[in-house]
């Protein structure tokens, strides 16, 4: 029986497998960066987060809780990243690949698709996101809570005969924080920051349609310079790099609020005083609403804004542009050659296959 054709270009699940172990790559080799970064973004500096400096915090935590504390939650956020991520390419692979189909079958036959606009990729990055977020953003609450560490319960939330408001030790696992959500909050729970991760599924649709235009008119021009077609590694870190740089800028006010609120940082911020006098004696409701109790993204945004002005939008941005671009970049570079790893190894299986029939 002769060979089986060659696959030149991978299925949406195999893409999508490339993709995840390019960004559980990429996200191990920066990840005391990541939980430096979400600390800074979780705590505003009224409440004792003055020192924003990624490395000076990164030195900080090193000294003060050991080297594991660098490496807190780090399973569930390789799991997180390892889900979303698979998520994601799958589901960009997918709609992608299907509007390309759609385009494909309304020109005359033989005739080559078109590239696609900025646009389009944008709107076939948000639809994936979208998708990505909805099923995994539970792991990313947990992860944000084991990184960020215990976050004393706001006043409301509490017996109004209770006067201590230490945390107390407790396990930081992946399924006792679980547990802890769901019975403080019900299952909901475990879906906080979802909106506010909706609205931010244009971080990832802004760097990878502004990837995958900038890396089309690259290979146009190779191709008519008549040089190699294909991209460097030096050129995909390049690239990766300015196109999340241009996302995180865009869209960092949501990312901090998203935190905030995974994190129930924003929750303590809700319960702080407008005037300094009254912190002596707190309001301290008898009955809270559970459906109530956290403030949305644009709550945080106006809290922010009241107290500290636009400059509060931004507080830790540069952590997570360090941390965002290195993670992202490398992933760029990473997820190609993961590609033609992962296309050698189904052209090996298929002809394995072959020859044993």
């Amino acid at each position: 029986m002769s060979a089986q054709p060659k696959p030149q270009t991978l299925t949406p699940v195999a893409a999508a497998l490339a993709g995840a172990l390019g960004a559980c790559f990429s996200t191990a080799v920066v990840y005391p960066l990541d939980v430096a970064k979400t600390r800074i973004q979780a705590l505003p500096k009224s409440k004792g987060n003055d020192d924003l400096s990624m490395f000076a915090l990164i030195a900080r935590i090193f000294k003060k809780e050991g080297p594991l504390a660098l490496y807190g939650g780090f399973g569930a956020t390789m799991l997180n990243t390892f889900s979303m991520q698979y998520a994601y390419f799958f589901f960009y692979s997918i709609v992608r690949t299907s509007y390309i189909s759609r385009i494909t079958r309304k020109l005359p036959k033989g005739s080559k698709a078109p590239a696609l606009s900025t646009a389009a990729e944008l709107l076939l990055g948000a639809i994936a996101g979208a998708l990505a977020q909805i099923f995994t953003i539970p792991v990313s609450v947990i992860a944000t809570r084991q990184q960020v560490g215990r976050v004393s319960k706001p006043r409301s939330q509490l017996p109004s005969n209770t006067t201590d408001v230490e945390p107390k030790p407790s396990d930081d696992s992946f399924m006792a924080v679980a547990r802890e959500i769901i019975e403080e909050e019900g299952v909901g729970g475990l879906w906080l920051g979802i909106k506010p991760g909706l609205v931010l599924t244009v971080n990832p649709a802004i760097t990878y349609g502004m990837y995958e235009r900038v890396k089309s008119i690259l290979l146009l021009a190779k191709a008519k310079a008549g040089v190699d077609s294909k991209m460097s590694a030096g050129q995909s870190f390049v690239i990766g790099a300015l196109s999340k740089t241009l996302a995180t800028v865009v869209t960092y006010p949501y990312i901090m609020a998203k935190v905030r609120i995974q994190a129930r940082s924003a929750d303590l911020d809700n319960e702080e005083p407008e005037h300094p006098t009254e912190k002596s004696a707190p309001h301290i409701p008898h009955h809270t609403n559970p459906k109530s109790r956290h403030p949305g993204a644009l709550d945080v945004l106006a809290k922010v804004w009241k107290r500290e002005g636009v400059i509060g939008w931004y507080q830790g941005m540069q952590a997570q542009i360090i941390k965002a671009v290195l993670s992202q970049a490398l992933l760029f570079m990473s997820k190609e050659q993961f590609e033609r790893w992962t296309l050698a190894l189904i052209v090996l299986f298929a002809q394995m296959r072959s020859r044993s029939k």
